[in-house]
């Protein structure tokens, strides 16, 4: 057992119960301060990555991870503007959700509370490991992180500047976040099941898997994101352009970019316009014999498509052209192939788009619009700690209130239930909040 690990892990458990307890405004004072102090030792950050991109270019990593890694200005005063409008939101906690009278002088109250210790293995971007670490600050929740190895030089620097934040202003959890540097830790810290409450894993299919294989504490996996736009039979031609390119080409990156592109085969104009919009960007199109004949004949060329494609996350400027006959084979494709994330319909028909987000069985589905707003912080969640694919507890981009639980606080004066046994006493459920509004 790694003694280290495990003590960390305790000394962050130890902070949650007191982080837990902490009122909004000494939460909202740190993460200011945390955005503040990121300015202010933005070199040390921008120099720690500029060490991880030049390594990471000489280990020959695809220039989309490299292009995740990379941390400057512009990525700066996204996460310092992320943890300010966090400060400003809402306290997640404390909310009443419930209140009933059960009997005279018997109350219950529904109560949110933090989830408690998190462990969140992230990918190669380190500005997730700013706006993970926020998400829980504010929501209550301690955390242990780890990024990427290749990343591993700026993460340090921001945990750093976080850990050491925390210290000055005197932050009564000052242990509430924690960082991992190494695989053997993570290895040890999936054994922790009694000091983390939660692991959520982001990454591959195959990673998630196996952190769900190697654990006993409860997973909230985000994994792939194949995203589908489909071409519905009335889609209007330059819509269905804008919004395959935006979807493909805006962050190819990202879990949130459109795969496969589907179009109904009575909607060829809209395939032609979309594809020739697709191809001017950059993107390298593989399409189905269908699609490729129609076009051929306008002259647009592709590569021909495979069935393992419709399950491949490309992460870059490829995308699968895939016609069908109805809106129901597009709705089985995406459930069969798509990983239940974001897909979007290009419909004009207001009832073919209501049956499409009714059956599509995915966290995100959307009319007329890109998948690409499958995010916290365009949600208005303040960022997002992850997205994910499941269906219990959270959905979709998980934010504050996903980071969130509850707890029952029951109110008496001396009551006992054997007095409503015997019928002395008698319930009245009463819905206080129901009264009071």
């Amino acid at each position: 057992m790694n003694e280290e690990m495990s003590a960390l892990a305790r000394a962050v458990r130890q902070a949650s119960f007191r982080l837990a307890a902490t009122d909004s405004t000494a939460r909202s004072a740190l993460l200011t301060s945390i955005a503040e102090a990121l300015v202010a030792g933005k070199e040390m950050v921008f120099e720690a990555n500029r060490a991880d991109v030049e390594a990471a270019k000489k280990d020959g990593i695809a220039e989309q991870l490299i292009h995740r890694l990379v941390f400057d200005e512009h990525k700066l005063q996204d996460v310092v503007a992320g943890l300010r409008a966090l400060a400003e939101m809402p306290d997640p906690i404390h909310r009443m959700l419930r209140d009933t009278e059960l009997a005279d002088g018997l109350r219950l109250r529904q109560v949110t509370c933090p989830i408690g210790v998190i462990g969140v293995i992230f990918e190669s971007r380190p500005d997730a490991l700013v706006q993970i670490a926020g998400l829980c600050l504010k929501s209550g929740n301690a955390v242990l992180l780890k990024g990427g190895i290749e990343a591993l030089r700026t993460n340090q620097a921001l945990y750093e500047i976080i850990r050491g934040e925390t210290i000055r202003t005197a932050f009564p959890a000052v242990d509430w976040i924690g960082f991992l540097k190494s695989r053997e830790e993570v290895t040890e810290m999936l054994r922790l099941d009694d000091l983390i409450d939660l692991i959520i894993p982001r990454g591959s299919n195959a990673f998630v898997k196996y952190i769900m294989d190697n654990t006993r504490i409860p997973v909230l996996g985000h994994s792939s994101g194949i995203c589908h736009v489909y071409l519905d039979r009335t889609a209007k031609p330059q819509m269905a352009a804008s919004i395959a390119v935006d979807a493909k080409t805006q962050y190819p990156a990202a879990c949130n970019a459109a795969e496969t592109l589907l179009v109904h085969s009575g909607a060829s104009e809209a395939l032609i316009c979309a594809c020739r919009a697709l191809k001017t960007a950059g993107v390298h199109l593989k399409a189905d014999l269908r699609a490729a004949a129609i076009l051929s004949a306008d002259g647009i060329e592709t590569a021909s498509v495979s069935e393992p494609d419709y399950s491949h996350e490309y992460g870059g400027l490829t995308m699968n052209v895939h016609m069908v006959d109805s809106l129901d084979e597009a709705i089985d494709h995406i459930n069969r192939y798509g990983s239940h994330h974001t897909d979007c319909i290009v419909t004009e028909d207001a009832a073919a788009a209501a049956h499409f987000e009714a059956l599509v069985d995915s966290a995100g589905v959307y009319h007329n619009c890109s998948t690409r707003f499958a995010d916290g912080y365009r949600y208005g969640f303040g960022a997002e700690v992850g997205i994910s694919t499941g269906k219990i507890h959270a959905r979709g981009p998980m934010g504050l209130d996903g980071l969130c639980s509850y707890k029952f606080v029951l109110s008496g004066s001396g009551d006992c239930v054997a007095d409503f046994a015997s019928g002395r006493r008698t319930f009245t459920h009463i819905n206080r909040m129901e009264q009071q509004s």
